[in-house]
């Protein structure tokens, strides 16, 4: 199958000295054996290569290309497939933008093009080259290299002492996992994540009930978050909830209910969050938007989970602005690498900062995640980097800092 992968990355700045001359020769008698076409742009400082060849072969060669220390910051921007080549089979031809003016370049790269000169107007790889070579210069040298050595994790107690024991006729179990804000060294709000007495996944626990009585048993369950809350002494930290949208809806007095049940353990409304998540289909939107309007006017919080992973993100945030909205974990995962996920998390930041909502990154598991998210823009987390979920209690937590 004909593919073709671009990426960015930057010049290892230790290897300035680098004779791409040299470098293209090589790849030009490497690549043409294996089938590939690569246009290699270069500015003094970004690459960005297209290659074009059998499906196996350029991914191959990618996975070489992101370990080569040539290369840093390595960024996969598309992976797409067609019918037929857009360049001709050279092997590796190199644009270099110190050398020629961007409209010589592009007359060039054109030059090879095998596409009418009209189809290459509204081709995706044309437009990523024709940016890369007409783009400031300045956007490049304000990037930032990630060197993950150069950070350590640092363990801390969380302030809550040991877990809890499993009481008798315990209905479910909760594993408390922090959100936290690394650049302050603070807990932001504790999530409780329904667990149940075996200690199974919220999945097994919901597939173990009637569905007549999901909805019912979903909203029960919050009471013993908040018993937990009380019993471990979280003080004025605030309490995050998962709540089916649904639940609001078929669960007769259902706001009334967390209410009293927030007033019984002795917390504030304040401190409580309920997080919705989108991978319900919500039937009976009015029912819902009346639920969350007595929701808010009792002073309870409330949050979008799982953003960008079901069905309703962008409705739900055009019919009601949350207080919070957590990317999902699949967008989040080695957003350092996916030029498509960095463009989305991008525009979502824009979105949520406009509209004062708070945004918070779930997933994450990797130095350079978080690295590149707090570069964007996001402040707060979630993920087993910093604290991993801890049954009945709150685990440890780690905070990252210069290993210097």
């Amino acid at each position: 199958m004909l593919t073709t992968l671009i990426y960015r990355s930057q010049l290892n700045t230790s290897c300035e000295s680098i004779g791409l001359e040299a470098i293209i020769e090589k790849a030009k008698r490497r690549n043409s054996e294996a089938g590939i076409t690569g246009i290699l742009l270069f500015n003094g400082i970004d690459f960005l290569q297209i290659l074009e060849g059998s499906e196996e072969s350029v991914v191959r060669l990618y996975h070489k290309i992101r370990v080569d220390k040539r290369h840093q910051s390595v960024v996969e921007l598309m992976r797409d497939y067609g019918p037929r080549r857009r360049f001709e089979n050279v092997g590796m031809l190199l644009f270099d933008l110190r050398a020629e003016s961007p409209r010589s370049v592009l007359e060039r790269v054109l030059r090879y093009s095998k596409l009418e000169r009209y189809l290459t107007s509204d081709d995706r790889v044309f437009k990523f080259i024709q940016t890369f070579i007409t783009r400031p210069k300045t956007v490049s040298e304000k990037r930032q290299v990630f060197a993950g050595e150069e950070w350590q994790l640092e363990a801390e107690k969380a302030p809550f002492g040991d877990s809890l024991a499993l009481q008798t006729k315990q209905p479910c179990q909760f594993a408390f996992q922090p959100i936290v804000e690394p650049s302050e060294r603070k807990i932001t709000s504790i999530e409780a994540l329904i667990r149940g007495n075996d200690g199974g996944s919220p999945e097994q626990f919901f597939q173990a009930i009637s569905p007549d009585d999901i909805y019912k048993i979903d909203l029960e369950t919050k009471a013993w978050a908040f018993s937990l809350a009380e019993r471990l002494g979280i003080g004025d930290h605030k309490i995050a909830i998962n709540l089916l949208p649904m639940s609001l809806v078929n669960v007769p007095d259902a706001v009334e209910y967390l209410v009293n049940q927030i007033s019984q353990y002795h917390l504030l409304p304040e401190q409580v969050v309920i997080e919705v998540t989108e991978n319900e289909i919500i039937s009976g939107f009015n029912q819902f938007h009346s639920a969350i309007k007595q929701l808010r006017a009792a002073g309870i919080g409330l949050a979008i989970d799982d953003f960008g992973s079901g069905y309703a993100g962008l409705s739900l945030l055009t019919r009601f602005q949350p207080d919070k909205l957590k990317i999902d974990r699949e967008i989040i995962s080695n957003i350092h690498l996916s030029g498509p996920k960095q463009a989305i998390v991008k525009s979502i930041v824009s979105c949520c900062t406009d509209l004062e909502i708070t945004l918070v990154a779930e997933g994450i598991e990797k130095l350079e995640e978080w690295h590149w998210l707090e570069s964007a823009g996001i402040k707060r987390f979630q993920g087993f980097l910093f604290a991993r979920p801890q049954l009945n209690g709150v685990g440890k937590i780690h905070w990252p800092q210069p290993a210097f």
